[in-house]
C-alpha cells in the first residue's frame, strides 16, 4: 500500500472563473453606458472581494471606486486572460458550488468601462456593499481545533505547505456534517486543506521537524485514513444534505495543512477550525472513489503527453464533488463518466492547471452515479523546455513521486451511499486506501456487519486462501485462524486500509 504514498489535495473550493477573451467581448457594451457605480461595482464585490479587501489575501483591494479605476486597464487584461479571478474548471459542462465565473458580459462592461477612462457615475447607482460575516457562520462548533502555538511566515521567499496536527480527543467514532475553517491570519493563508490520521503518521513526523508542524509538498506526506475538506479564500462553509456525513474513527488526529503566501512583511499564524458533528448516525457515509495512473514515465522535451487511466463504480453512489491533482509540469485534466446505458458527462475539464489554484469543485446538486459507470481521467503533461513552470532544467524523464520535481495523476470523485454492500465495494476498489484522501474514513463496524472487512483488488491473490468462504471479505474467524505472523501482517495491512480497524 506504501507504494501509493500520495501528497493530494484533497476536498477545497477556490475563488471564482471567467469565460471568454477581451478581443471577442470587448465590442458588445457601449463605453458611454458602462459606469462604475452601475455595472462594475457589482461584478468586483461578487467575484474579486472576498480576497481582494484589507485584511485578506489579495494584495490590493477593490471595494472602493478608487482602488479599481487606477487598475482599471490591468483588470481587464488579467481578467481577459483568464489569470483572474482563478477558477480552473471549464464551463458549460457541469455546475459547481460557488462558482463566481465572469460572464462574457461581464468581460465586455469591464473592456468598455476601461476604454471610456472608467467613468464614477451616480452615486446613487452604486449597490449595497458586501458585507462579511465575522465569528463562526455555522454557529457555535460542536469541536474547535487550532494551531497549538503560532507558525512564523517570512516576509519573502518561496511559498510554504506546512503540515499542523491537532489531537481531536474523540473517545468514540463520529461523524462529521461540516467543517469551518478560520484562517489566523488572512493576509499569508492561501488555502488549507484538513486530513485524517487514525494512525498517528503525522505525529511521528511532527516530532522530527523542528518548530510548529512539519514541511511537505503538496500533501500531508502520509496516507490519511480520511478528510474533512478543505478551504479557500471566497469558499462559504455548508453543511451536508441531511443524514450525511464523514466518518472519524475514535483516536484520529487531524492533519491541518495550510499553505503559506510571504507577502513581503513577516507575519504569525495561528489557525484553527471548527467540527460539527451529526447529531446521530448518517444513513449516508461519505467516500471517495479514486482515479489513479502510478505508472508515468513523461519523457524529457516532451510538450504534450498523454497520460489515461479509468476505474468503473462497483455500486449506485451520489456524487457530491471532484478534486483534480497533478504537479508543476501538469497542463490539462479531464474527467467523464459513462453511464451503462451509454450516456456521457463531462464532471471536469481543466485546460489550464496550475498547481497553485488547484481545489475540490463541489458539485452545485448531488448527482447520481450508476453501478458500472465508468469514470475515464485524460491528462496531459508539458515537460518541455518552454514551460516556465518545469522545476528540472535542463528537462529530464519524470515519474510518479511526492517531490516538486516528480508528478502525480490522481483525481478523486466525493460520494455518499447509505448500504452496507456499496461501502463493502467501495473499499474494494484499487486504491482504496487513496479514496479516503477525498471524502471520510470507512465505517469499520458497517463492514464488519456486512461480514467482515473487504480485501483490496491489490491483495486477493494472496489472501484468496483464507477468504475460506470466498465472499471477497475477511472476518475475525477468518483471519484467527491464520498462521502466526501472517494473522499479525493481515491485521496491520488492514488497520491501515480501514484507519485503525480492531
Amino acid at each position: 500500500m506504501n507504494r501509493f504514498n500520495v501528497k493530494a489535495v484533497a476536498v477545497l473550493v477556490l475563488l471564482s472563473g471567467m469565460v471568454g477573451q477581451r478581443m471577442a467581448v470587448a465590442e458588445t457594451a457601449k463605453p458611454a453606458d458602462v459606469t462604475y457605480t452601475k455595472d462594475i461595482a457589482a461584478i468586483l464585490w461578487k467575484n474579486c472581494a472576498g480576497c481582494h479587501r484589507p485584511g485578506e489575501v489579495g494584495p490590493f483591494s477593490l471595494l472602493k471606486y478608487q482602488d479599481a479605476a487606477k487598475r482599471a486597464d490591468f483588470l481587464v487584461q488579467i481578467t481577459a486572460d483568464k489569470r483572474m479571478p482563478p477558477w480552473k474548471a471549464e464551463a458549460g459542462h457541469i455546475q459547481y458550488r460557488d462558482e463566481r465565473r465572469l460572464s462574457e458580459e461581464d468581460l465586455a462592461k469591464l473592456a468598455a468601462w476601461a476604454k471610456a477612462g472608467a467613468p464614477e457615475g451616480d452615486p446613487k447607482d452604486l449597490p449595497e456593499a458586501p458585507k462579511f460575516a465575522e465569528g463562526w457562520q455555522l454557529g457555535e462548533p460542536d469541536m474547535i481545533l487550532k494551531m497549538e502555538e503560532s507558525f512564523t511566515i517570512p516576509a519573502d521567499g518561496n511559498d510554504i505547505y506546512r503540515c499542523f496536527v491537532l489531537p481531536m480527543n474523540l473517545s468514540e467514532d463520529r461523524y462529521v456534517e461540516a467543517v469551518e475553517f478560520r484562517p489566523g491570519n488572512r493576509r499569508v493563508v492561501h488555502h488549507a486543506i484538513m486530513y485524517l490520521d487514525a494512525l498517528g503518521q503525522g505525529q511521528k513526523k511532527d516530532a522530527a521537524d523542528p518548530g510548529p508542524g512539519y514541511e511537505s509538498f503538496g500533501g500531508p506526506g502520509i496516507l490519511p485514513t480520511g478528510s474533512l475538506g478543505g478551504w479557500a479564500p471566497g469558499a462559504t462553509p455548508m453543511r451536508f444534505p441531511a443524514d450525511m456525513g464523514r466518518f472519524v474513527k475514535k483516536g484520529s488526529q487531524l492533519i491541518m495543512q495550510v499553505h503559506y503566501h510571504p507577502w513581503g512583511k513577516e507575519e504569525q499564524d495561528q489557525s484553527q477550525l471548527g467540527v460539527y458533528f451529526t447529531k446521530a448516525k448518517p444513513s449516508q457515509v461519505v467516500l471517495g472513489i479514486p482515479m489513479i495512473q502510478t505508472r508515468l514515465k513523461i519523457p524529457a522535451g516532451e510538450a504534450r503527453h498523454r497520460v489515461t487511466t479509468e476505474t468503473v463504480v462497483p455500486a449506485d453512489v451520489l456524487a457530491i464533488g471532484i478534486s483534480p491533482h497533478m504537479h508543476l509540469i501538469g497542463r490539462e485534466m479531464k474527467v467523464t463518466a459513462t453511464a451503462p446505458d451509454g450516456n456521457k458527462q463531462v464532471l471536469l475539464w481543466i485546460k489550464d492547471w496550475d498547481f497553485n489554484w488547484q481545489g475540490a469543485y463541489g458539485f452545485a446538486t448531488p448527482i447520481p452515479i450508476k453501478k458500472g459507470t465508468k469514470l475515464e481521467l485524460e491528462a496531459f503533461y508539458d515537460n518541455s523546455q518552454d514551460n516556465p513552470k518545469n522545476p528540472n532544467s535542463p528537462p529530464k524523464m519524470v515519474r510518479w513521486g511526492e517531490q516538486t520535481t516528480d508528478e502525480m495523476c490522481l483525481c478523486g470523485l466525493t460520494v455518499a451511499t447509505a448500504d452496507h454492500a456499496s461501502m463493502t465495494a467501495l473499499a474494494m476498489m484499487r486504491g482504496a486506501r487513496i479514496g479516503l484522501i477525498f471524502g471520510g474514513g470507512f465505517p469499520v463496524d458497517n463492514m464488519k456487519q456486512a461480514g467482515g472487512v473487504p480485501i483490496p483488488d491489490d491483495y486477493k491473490a494472496v489472501l484468496a486462501p483464507f477468504d475460506k468462504n470466498s465472499d471477497g471479505r475477511l472476518s475475525d474467524d477468518e483471519i484467527n485462524a491464520m498462521p502466526p505472523g501472517v494473522k499479525e501482517r493481515v491485521r496491520a495491512a488492514i488497520s491501515e486500509l480501514v484507519g485503525g480497524a480492531e
